[in-house]
């Protein structure tokens, strides 16, 4: 197991909770920031899981041009099963935003003036 799943799916259930929308707003001051900064995260976790996993699968790709040559691999199934099991990086990101892991800054530079 990676250090990033590891990490990321420590104490994270997979499952989909309802949370406090004052709770989220308390952190910035308006939820749409707190929204923004949750899906950006989110993206930089569904990034690097999919990395992850492309390598991993790497190792098991057969670079022959036979389409008659069919076969399973229980290693590669087992890897995509622990993959599916993982949470949902907006649910790791919203538990990281709710747990003030992420850094994140606001441009107090207004462009329009």
């Amino acid at each position: 197991m990676s250090k990033l799943r590891r990490q990321l799916s420590a104490n994270t259930t997979s499952v989909i909770e309802t949370k406090s929308l004052a709770d989220i707003k308390k952190v910035t001051g308006n939820i749409y920031e707190s929204i923004a900064v949750i899906s950006r995260r989110a993206n930089q976790i569904n990034v690097s899981i999919k990395e992850e996993l492309k390598n991993k699968l790497e190792e098991f790709a057969s670079h022959t041009d036979n389409l008659e040559e069919v076969h399973e691999n229980k290693e590669q199934i087992e890897i995509s099963k622990a993959y599916e099991r993982m949470p949902n990086p907006s649910i790791l990101a919203t538990q990281e935003f709710l747990e003030d892991k992420i850094y994140y800054r606001k441009n107090e530079e207004d462009l329009f003036r």
